[in-house]
């Protein structure tokens, strides 16, 4: 018997009214091909397994959604998207934006074949050397006006400060970079990456 988590029913229930379709829909077609299939709660967001092994998770944000496959490298035909958002599908905000349930069904069905069979997604392959880092010149300075700040975003990963870099960055206007900075500084003085909402408390 498939097996259901309340923290996925609370998950959906938070989500925007936008979202809710579409990660029930998802669930749906989840459970439909893995009637096994058993749903956790990983990194704040809901994933589904089978066989002790992760198939696929899913994800709503303030004006999208996601799906993603844990081995989607291995799964035929899925393909990739040059969209930034997170997944394999790309941003999706309406229930058009799927591709068909058969589609997914047999995307679901083949992550479960994977799973069955033992096969591993395969090892991501760690650049010889990371790219260094461009912060703007604005925004160390503004870091500087408080140790605390300028402590807690030297010991954030890389991944968190580019996030906080991008999202500075590509501020429009200088009335936007000036109020997004104001509120990274907040945010960065509390330890907190840019995306805390999202994680699981």
């Amino acid at each position: 018997m498939a097996k259901k988590d309340k923290a996925v029913d609370a998950y959906i229930a938070k989500a925007a009214d936008f979202a809710k379709p579409i990660l029930i829909h998802i669930r749906q077609l989840v459970h439909k091909a893995c009637p096994n299939v058993e749903e956790k709660t990983r990194w704040g967001f809901p994933n589904f397994d089978y066989k002790n092994e992760p198939i696929c998770h899913m994800a709503a944000f303030k004006k999208h959604c996601s799906l993603g496959f844990w081995k989607g490298a291995l799964i035929k035909d899925l393909g990739k998207t040059e969209d930034k958002a997170m997944g394999h599908i790309g941003r999706i905000t309406t229930l058009r934006d799927l591709p068909s349930d058969k589609k997914i069904l047999g995307y679901i069905q083949q992550a479960m074949k994977l799973n069955e069979e033992g096969i591993k997604a395969p090892s991501r392959i760690k650049p010889a050397e990371k790219k260094e880092l461009l912060i703007p010149d604005y925004f160390i300075k503004e870091l500087s006006k408080s140790k605390k700040a300028l402590q807690a975003f030297e010991n954030f990963s890389y991944s968190h400060k580019k996030e906080y870099v991008e999202w500075i960055t590509e501020a429009k206007t200088e009335e936007t970079r000036n109020k997004r900075m104001a509120t990274a500084l907040e945010w960065i003085t509390e330890g907190k990456g840019r995306h805390w909402k999202y994680m699981r408390k």
